[in-house]
């Protein structure tokens, strides 16, 4: 009966094929984020931050590792280089000995209470299971530290200060200003530099060889240099277009600039050309076909910021004019407002400069 109400089918069922579990682990192994797959497993795998290697490995021969404050741009390696710490000093027990909580989620003075307070109470003990020496302490890693509250920081401040002996903080955040003082100056604080071209197209020169992915060195020139130092970003589009194209896909700088949003410099200067000579019509035109086709609003400020400052026909004047109503508009971008008027203004805006001399965008407000 069980077999006919499994089959439909009266007598023995027959046997069924399983899904191959070696090929289900492979797709499974597939699908790991290159972000994670080539992650920096120790502190000489780093990118570019050689001030910051020379420290760390130091304070890991001595085990005299302090609390610490990393700030700088995204995607250099920050929150990387404390996981590969841990990892070479902890070994096995590196995931009992760290705490890792994004700040910018968790980031109120309950969380500081119960989370934080209730894992720097506990103990560390100085040997690991296989009779190893091990340092004895634990490391909690507030990633987007500069999103907490102040409430929370000084919340933290009182627990830095009383469970020093048995924890280390590492504080991880992109501006060093919106942390308090009482905080930084109990840490030891690096800087971050953004990553330079040359090492972020040897690292992804590096994983299209491990992936046998066909990109030519002009396309990675492209995807670092709209990814501004964010090695992360850089990894991600490059696993996004084979994702999409497939690995035996020639990838090309058109792919690279489609999924990254940039917009072509054909179209920047198409539109910088109608501002000069073309009519309020025409730059309405332009503007409608650019959202239309999904182009971001801030991307396109982004840009014609860049392209302002090429310009060798603008007057410091003219540029300080255009540039007054490109904050005001990437102001208004981030509050909300309507992206269609913000482009129209900041292009009549352009238009107007060229045409009149004595313009001045402030005297609209």
């Amino acid at each position: 009966m069980n077999a006919f109400l499994k089959t439909g089918k009266l007598g023995a069922p027959a046997d069924v094929k399983k899904p191959s579990t070696s090929r289900a682990k492979d797709e499974k192994k597939d699908l790991t984020p290159w972000v994670e797959k080539y992650r920096p497993r120790t502190v000489d795998d780093i990118v570019e931050q050689t001030d910051v290697v020379n420290v760390i490995r130091q304070a890991m021969e001595h085990t005299d590792f302090p609390n610490m404050l990393f700030y700088g741009p995204p995607g250099t390696g920050k929150t990387s280089i404390i996981h590969a710490a841990a990892r070479q000093m902890f070994g096995n027990m590196y995931r009992d000995r760290i705490l890792e909580l994004n700040a910018s989620d968790d980031r109120g003075i309950q969380v500081v209470r119960d989370k934080i307070k209730s894992f720097a109470l506990r103990k560390a003990n100085p040997t690991r299971p296989d009779g190893k020496k091990c340092p004895p302490f634990k490391i909690i890693i507030l990633d987007e530290a500069d999103s907490m509250t102040g409430a929370a920081q000084t919340a933290l401040r009182r627990i830095m200060e009383k469970e020093a002996q048995s924890t280390r903080f590492c504080l991880v955040c992109n501006y060093l200003s919106r942390i308090i003082k009482p905080i930084a100056s109990r840490c030891t604080k690096f800087r971050f530099k953004p990553l330079s071209d040359v090492k972020s197209i040897d690292r992804l020169e590096y994983i299209c060889n491990e992936e046998n992915l066909k990109v030519d060195k002009s396309v990675l020139e492209k995807i670092v240099e709209t990814s501004k130092g964010d090695l992360r970003q850089a990894v991600m589009c490059l696993q996004s277009i084979t994702r999409l194209k497939g690995k035996d896909y020639d990838i090309t700088v058109r792919d690279a600039l489609d999924l990254m949003w940039v917009i072509p410099d054909d179209k920047i200067d198409t539109l910088w050309e109608t501002c000069k000579q073309g009519t309020y019509n025409d730059i309405e035109k332009l503007v409608k076909d650019l959202l239309l086709e999904g182009y971001p609003g801030g991307q396109v400020l982004d840009q014609l910021n860049g392209k302002m400052f090429l310009c060798d026909d603008l007057s410091d004047k003219q540029r300080a004019m255009i540039g007054h109503v490109l904050g005001e508009c990437d102001y208004r971008l981030t509050e909300g407002c309507d992206e269609y008027l913000q482009l129209l203004n900041i292009f009549s805006t352009i238009s107007a400069v060229y045409k009149c001399t004595e313009f001045k965008p402030w005297s609209l407000c």
